[in-house]
């Protein structure tokens, strides 16, 4: 049982960088593996779900070597390695990461050698729920061969080699994990895939594709096009902080008066800044010093710093969702502590996470005193009374699932409720931010 949850006795004070951003650090992984040569990444993220996706390179006959935050792949040992035919399929453990299995079942389905040996991708019990069929269903289509092994739309799922035709894609959903498996299929495929629907998800497997000399092109609204066959060069890139997870020490600050915390080195592409601007809207000073140039294949980069001011209600609609989804946890505690009523629609996506976010934080605050009622899609949270956890019995236990985000969103509350209060589990934030509850401590003492 969680014992490090702590209190804030005043303001929130601190200039700290965070890890490497999670999702940018997946690709950097997985993506060597369509190289010509070595990739490099300094500032990789070391963490559960990273690691699922470098074991997985490892797995498939890559060279993958990690010095302090310096991942160094080869891949070309790895084609060598899958073109051994007549062996059990390999089997690929992506334990709770959602990204690695998606992102390998669009790469594998063109990459995999001609007779060579089949992948089966599976996790752990939570991956194991979460929907798949939104990756296969496309990639079938373009010829992939997929194949459950136990549950439809469920992992485990084998994938095998197969000559792939290039589609035109319209995504149910604007997923940026989606959006990236079928950009990397359409990097096997024969002809010119296009792919649109993604909105403002997360852009990161567009910019490394440019990086490693791919044109990914784009069009009217929210088009992009990629070309079957293009070669693929090398990388050496600088993976920037993680915004997702800067935005728990933001949202922290804004809980509490008189707080000023900066985030350097922070990722801002243009999928990912949507936090900042309901920051905004919420009452928080948030500024922002951009400190590279726009280039469509670089990771924009930058200083956050935020500063409390009075707060208001704010409300989050469908259209934002997707640049900032996983923050929302975050901002449900920032809702809770706004006078006035709060609301998020659209974010029904949620439901479909490492867990169901929207059941598990309405739970969660109500413990705490919250009001919060529980929509299909979101929650109506009316705030601005204090958060406390009562009675006499012992710390209220808050249940996070196995849930990396909402046990830090759950923490927030925590830090600013009167009363004693623990997480069922505090182990599961290792999957984003190791060092997580030390680095709040650090803020909350200063």
């Amino acid at each position: 049982m969680c014992t490090r949850l702590v209190h804030a006795n005043g303001p929130l004070t601190g200039d700290l960088q965070v890890p490497g951003d999670k999702s940018v650090s997946h690709r950097v992984t997985l993506m060597p593996l369509l190289a010509d040569g070595i990739c490099r990444a300094a500032g990789w993220l070391d963490s559960a779900d990273t690691r699922a996706s470098l074991a997985a390179v490892r797995a498939l006959g890559s060279r993958a070597d990690l010095a302090g935050d310096v991942l160094t792949v080869d891949a070309r040992p790895a084609v060598a390695a899958m073109q051994q035919g007549g062996g059990p399929p390999l089997e690929i453990d992506c334990g709770n990461s959602g990204t690695t299995a998606r992102l390998l079942m669009g790469l594998l389905s063109g990459w995999l050698p001609p007779d060579g040996r089949a992948v089966v991708l599976d996790g752990d019990a939570s991956l194991r729920g979460r929907p798949m069929a939104r990756i296969a269903t496309p990639l079938a289509a373009m010829g992939a061969r997929i194949a459950w092994l136990g549950e439809p739309d469920r992992l485990p799922v084998q994938v095998q080699a197969a000559p792939l035709r290039a589609c035109d894609h319209e995504l149910p959903v604007a997923s940026a994990q989606l959006k990236s498996a079928l950009l990397l299929a359409g990097l096997r495929a024969a002809g010119r895939s296009t792919v649109r629907g993604g909105g403002d998800s997360r852009d990161h497997t567009e910019r490394l594709l440019r990086t490693m000399g791919v044109e990914v092109t784009t069009g009217p609204g929210d088009v992009l096009g990629i070309e079957g066959g293009a070669a693929v060069s090398n990388f050496d890139v600088e993976v920037p902080g993680d915004l997702s997870t800067a935005a728990f020490l933001l949202v922290a600050a804004a809980l509490v008066p008189g707080s000023r915390v900066t985030v350097r080195q922070v990722g801002l592409g243009p999928g990912r800044t949507g936090l900042l601007e309901v920051l905004r809207r919420a009452g928080a000073v948030v500024e922002v010093t951009a400190q590279s140039v726009a280039d469509p294949a670089r990771e924009p980069v930058g200083d956050i710093t935020l500063s409390r001011d009075a707060l208001r209600p704010f409300t989050v609609g469908a259209g934002e969702v997707p640049a900032l989804v996983d923050e929302l946890p975050a901002l449900a505690v920032l809702a809770a502590i706004c006078p006035g009523v709060s609301t998020v629609t659209g974010a029904g996506e949620l439901r479909h996470k490492e867990s169901d976010r929207i059941a598990l934080m309405a739970r969660g605050l109500t413990r705490l005193g919250g009001d919060v009622t529980e929509r299909p899609d979101g929650w109506v949270i009316k705030g601005g009374q204090p958060l406390t956890a009562g009675g006499s019995g012992g710390p209220v236990v808050l249940a996070t699932a196995g849930d990396h985000r909402v046990a830090m969103a759950l923490s927030l509350a925590a830090m600013v409720a009167s009363g004693e209060s623990t997480l069922d589990d505090d182990e599961c934030v290792a999957v984003s931010f190791p060092n997580f509850f030390a680095t709040l401590a650090g803020l909350v003492s200063r």
